[in-house]
């Protein structure tokens, strides 16, 4: 027995204890294709982790900041003379400016990261350069086109349409006199090479890089499974294949085997690009944030503004503005680390390893 792991996308075999089987919720997770299956999670939880624009995702933190404080302020016995006398407003707001300077020095830290990866001399940038277009070669000559697109989407969808086209010229070269229990889980792991690569492909078709779209179309082929499937049908039966066979089982591999390091490689440009629209934000709203902060620090007046609105306090309405423009750096930071991270998590191996459940099974 032994723990078999798959990277970010592995599979497990299922048990034949019944539907309540933990241990079988746990495969049957893993050996769906989409992230969505694989991860087995709340889809709210998941789209605000992954899909949702991450300017969206800042406003509405910001909303729930404002009408948090709003409400908390209703809710404070003699809110209006706890405010009026200054104090907490005067600490709160000093404590708002160092933050947001420190924000803005990590965001420039964060820059000077990405920025960092573009540096060189001129032989590490032609070095660069050739193992870049050696790994787009091996993809051209190994999916049979002429040139290998430089759209991000149209490489990817060029590798797993050639998955697929591999995966069926396995089936159709099976031989007549193949067992049917061979030729049944051939047939199982071509079905799920192009379900996957169909639904993929479909995902990539018009995705534009810079938007999520692409990397969540990579995400969602579930190539190390289909690689650790391939292999172990493989080894298991190759007995019972002849040598075209066996050489068409080492086609598809090695084109699964493609797609691992050029989604590495799309991910690693996106987590920059998303970086860089990080640091353009955040150093954008720091501006107004700093300038509330300072400004309510030094000009606020205590007793003002008066009178109320819905029965809300005006300065409990003025507060609350104030203290919600102060955060929207760190609101704007937080939803974008959300993603990054969460895509990193999911994508921390390479190739055939699982860092999440495991099911122990017979390889």
């Amino acid at each position: 027995m032994a723990d078999r792991t798959d990277g970010d996308s592995g599979s497990d075999s299922t048990t034949d204890s019944g539907e309540d089987d933990p241990r079988r919720a746990d495969s049957d997770a893993q050996s769906a294709d989409t992230l969505r299956e694989r991860a087995g999670e709340n889809r709210l939880k998941l789209w605000l982790f992954f899909e949702a624009d991450r300017r969206l995702v800042a406003v509405a933190g910001a909303l729930i900041v404002f009408v948090t404080l709003v409400g908390v302020g209703v809710l404070t016995p003699n809110v209006t003379g706890h405010l009026r006398s200054g104090d907490p407003i005067e600490t709160a707001f000093q404590a708002f400016i160092g933050a947001i300077i420190t924000g803005v020095t990590l965001v420039v830290t964060l820059n000077q990261l990405v920025l960092s990866q573009e540096f060189g001399t001129l032989d590490q940038q032609r070095d660069r350069f050739e193992g870049t277009m050696d790994a787009r070669e091996t993809v051209a000559d190994h999916t049979d086109v002429a040139v290998s697109p430089s759209d991000p989407s149209a490489f990817l969808r060029v590798i797993v349409e050639a998955a697929a086209a591999d995966a069926s010229a396995l089936r159709d070269g099976l031989g007549a006199d193949t067992p049917d229990h061979v030729a049944e889980a051939v047939s199982d792991l071509v079905d799920g090479v192009r379900s996957n690569a169909d639904t993929v492909g479909d995902q990539l078709d018009g995705a534009t890089f810079g938007t999520f779209d692409v990397l969540s179309a990579a995400l969602d082929f579930n190539y190390s499974l289909k690689v650790f499937d391939a292999r172990r049908i493989r080894n298991e039966y190759e007995d019972d294949f002849s040598e075209a066979t066996l050489e068409r089982f080492d086609e598809l591999v090695i084109t699964l085997e493609l797609f691992a390091p050029a989604r590495e490689h799309i991910k690693t440009l996106y987590i920059q690009w998303e970086l860089i629209d990080l640091s353009r934000y955040v150093m954008g709203s720091a501006i107004p944030a700093l300038l509330v902060s300072v400004s309510t620090l030094l000009f606020y007046s205590p007793g003002t503004p008066g009178g109320s609105v819905l029965g809300v306090p005006m300065i409990v309405l003025f507060v609350s503005a104030a203290v919600t423009v102060s955060v929207t750096p760190f609101l704007i930071l937080l939803s974008y680390v959300l993603r990054i991270a969460s895509v990193t998590k999911r994508t921390l191996a390479i190739g055939p390893f699982t860092l999440r459940n495991t099911v122990d099974q017979d390889e």
